[in-house]
């Protein structure tokens, strides 16, 4: 598998396979995805991993509290404005559409989102941070940190769902994982394998052409 079809392979998977994953193999991927991008090598990621007993632990914390905590940092700019509020509402759209929600089911639309404390059934979960004095460059290296370890995982088989959910739940996450007090919770991934039959699955999230977002001047 090439670079170009491991990036076509990977989108968001919400319904996973319990089978489990080994850990000799996520720590090689967590390894390798460290040669990613890192202006002045400051290397800002910290992961923790997490499966079977200590992944349900966690798991049942969260389902105890199921409104979260004061998030750490706004996931969204308040009142979104266009073109990234069409974007995201028809994404949400979509997605409800796969499972048959309509926009009314409220309460159905509440249960698929508490889906994301249980990392929607995959048997690894994965916590993203770095400390909190860093800066938007840094928070860019951890993205591109990211993207690699999604990457990777795609080239082993395995399927991602990386989760700014987390950012619900700073306090539960950072005293179960014991993160140093000058950290901060940046994001959650769920990592496994895809349950292929679900229809959640089967959601690919649209992408604007470049004509919409890119220019180039100056060439041939």
């Amino acid at each position: 598998m090439n670079v170009s079809e491991a990036v076509a392979a990977r989108i968001s998977i919400r319904a996973f396979k319990p089978d489990p994953v080994p850990g000799d193999v996520i720590a090689d991927i967590l390894t390798r995805a460290a040669a990613a991008p890192s202006g002045g090598n400051l290397q800002p990621w910290r992961v923790y991993g997490l499966a079977g007993a200590p992944l349900a632990e966690l798991k049942a914390l969260v389902a105890a509290n199921p409104f979260g905590e004061e998030a750490e940092y706004q996931v969204y700019p308040a009142n979104l404005w266009d073109p990234f509020r069409t974007r995201r509402f028809q994404n949400g759209e979509d997605l409800y559409a796969t499972l048959g929600i309509p926009r009314d089911d409220r309460p159905a639309r509440l249960r698929q989102l508490a889906k994301n404390g249980d990392f929607f059934g995959a048997p690894v979960g994965l916590f993203f941070c770095l400390d909190r004095r860093l800066g938007p460059p840094q928070w860019a290296d951890l993205g591109m940190f990211m993207q690699t370890v999604m990457l990777l995982a795609v080239e082993r088989g395995l399927d991602t769902c990386a989760q700014e959910y987390w950012a619900r739940y700073p306090r539960t996450v950072a005293s179960f994982v014991g993160l140093p007090d000058d950290h901060m919770v940046f994001s959650g991934m769920a990592l496994g394998y895809r349950d292929p039959g679900h229809p959640i699955n089967g959601l690919r999230s649209g992408r604007d052409g470049f004509d919409v977002w890119g220019a180039l001047r100056g060439f041939d």
